[in-house]
């Protein structure tokens, strides 16, 4: 063992050592002094530090900045003005490939997250709900529609990635969206003994307590340590999870279900007549830009499913939808 990496490792599985309190070799100067403000008034009802030396030992007494006044890790992830100028390897690079799998160039939607921990985290989220799926849900067709797939799912998912990541690994998070599901690729396997199956029984070992400590105290949603895996499960039970130990790497996995378009034209088909039922399968089809062909046997599959029926005469009369 000659390398300060495995001399780091071998500290940190003995929890004599975490990467979160690793010097950057930046000063306080680099703090986001707004940011930082507003956490000392919301937190602690406590003002800026007027004076250099009395921020530098407020700083030295948060555990965010060395003996050396230098910020530690976890004090610029959390409270630097530009994260990525210090560390620009930790970020979130997103993708939204066609498909179920990687492409060399086709992509339909793609951005890095970069900044404070907060920052990243409201980026990544409002990614990963431009590109779920909406479901009308009994809704009217010009209402936002409900996303596929709970967002606190990717809540707890990706609160999970930033603070438990291993930042010992120079690399990103991958967010990656696929049609029939999503991953969320975080560096470094599961410390120690930890297993998935441990992890989804809500076991946890904190890896970077530093960043634990401060997002508990309301900078990111979390909700208490080893309880978010299980409430992302409670919320969406379809979510597998792989340990590559040999690769470094912690994958989530997140499986959508697979509509068909048909199922999803007769699912706008469905909102608009309770909206309208009076509507002719012309001026549905017309609404919804696709063929009155189309819409005849959408309707014929949604009275043979028992969800639609016709009350009174084919002309005059209305539709009723039969589902709660």
């Amino acid at each position: 063992m000659n390398s300060k990496e495995e001399l780091r490792r071998l500290f940190q599985s003995v929890d004599q050592f975490h990467a979160d309190e690793l010097p950057t070799k930046v000063g306080i100067d680099k703090l986001d002094r707004l940011r930082f403000r507003d956490f000392l008034h919301d937190v602690y009802q406590q003002d800026f530090p007027d004076t250099l030396q009395d921020r530098v030992q407020l700083l030295q007494n948060m555990n965010l900045a060395t003996d050396d006044a230098l910020l530690n890790l976890a004090g610029v992830l959390l409270f630097a003005e530009r994260p990525e100028w210090i560390k620009p390897q930790f970020i979130v690079k997103a993708i939204r490939y066609p498909g179920n799998d990687i492409h060399g160039r086709a992509y339909l939607d793609t951005e890095d997250f970069s900044g404070p921990l907060r920052k990243v985290f409201d980026g990544a989220m409002a990614f990963v709900l431009r590109n779920l799926r909406k479901l009308q849900a009994g809704q009217g067709v010009n209402s936002v529609g409900i996303p596929e797939i709970p967002p606190s799912v990717f809540e707890e998912l990706l609160v999970n990635a930033l603070v438990h990541r291993d930042y010992l690994i120079s690399a990103p998070i991958r967010l990656f969206i696929f049609d029939n599901r999503i991953d969320i690729i975080s560096p470094g396997h599961l410390p120690n003994h930890l297993t998935v199956a441990k992890i989804r029984t809500g076991n946890s070992i904190i890896r970077n307590p530093i960043l634990v400590s401060y997002i508990a105290k309301g900078l990111l949603p979390y909700k208490g340590l080893g309880s978010g895996i299980k409430r992302a499960l409670d919320d969406w039970p379809e979510i597998d999870f792989t340990d590559d130990r040999d690769g470094c790497l912690f994958t989530a996995t997140v499986h959508r279900k697979v509509v068909s378009a048909l199922e999803e034209s007769s699912e706008k088909t469905l909102s608009l007549i309770k909206i309208e039922p009076t509507l002719s399968a012309r001026e549905i089809a017309l609404r919804l830009s696709i063929t009155p062909r189309a819409v005849e046997k959408q309707i014929a599959k949604l009275r043979k499913d028992g969800r639609l029926k016709r009350v009174g005469p084919a002309k005059g009369g209305r539709w009723h939808v039969t589902e709660s």
